[in-house]
């Protein structure tokens, strides 16, 4: 995929409004869930030059790489189950830890840098809001430093609008299992 030119984002409440909207769609079963036990399943419910949006199916032990969304502003809800998410506190220097449950919002702005993951049995289902729509998908891990502070390591870079999209196989590892159960 080649670069687009760059919109300015929504606002984030506009994020958070479209996700939930979408969400309530999603438990009134108005879209299809599908669990695929080897891959995360996902489908774009919307797209246009303004905003994507996704609909993520997660068995257990499926997660992402520690990674970001190429410079765009997000939110995602959990419709069904539980997720983990580790987030890249650049204030602090540290992943932090959250568990998010049914109902759950998160918005984010470009520089945002997370994981996520579920850890648990039951399948989790969420949906995910981009603008402006995905180009980029960045992976990182987190390297201790010289001096002994953490610091954030960006891996690669792959030009896609898939959210879903693998980490290139030579970034894959460390970062990739940091969730704790």
């Amino acid at each position: 995929m080649s670069p687009r030119r760059r919109r300015h984002a929504l606002p984030l409440a506009q994020l958070v409004e479209q996700a939930t909207c979408v969400a309530e769609q999603v438990r009134a079963e108005l879209h299809s869930v599908h669990a695929d036990p080897d891959e995360r399943w996902h489908v774009r419910l919307h797209h246009d030059a303004d905003v994507d949006v996704w609909l993520i199916s997660w068995t257990e032990e499926q997660g992402t790489q520690l990674h970001g969304h190429g410079g765009s502003s997000g939110a995602f809800t959990i419709v069904a189950g539980e997720l983990d998410e580790l987030v890249w506190d650049p204030g602090t220097r540290d992943l932090e830890e959250s568990t998010r449950t049914r109902g759950d919002v998160v918005a984010f702005g470009p520089g945002y840098v997370h994981d996520v993951r579920n850890t648990r049995e039951a399948t989790a289902v969420s949906v995910h809001v981009y603008s402006p729509p995905l180009e980029r998908m960045d992976f990182f891990d987190v390297e201790r430093g010289s001096d002994g502070a953490d610091r954030l390591v960006r891996l690669a870079h792959v030009w896609s609008d898939d959210p879903e999209i693998a980490a290139p196989e030579s970034v894959r590892g460390p970062a990739a299992g940091r969730v704790a159960s």
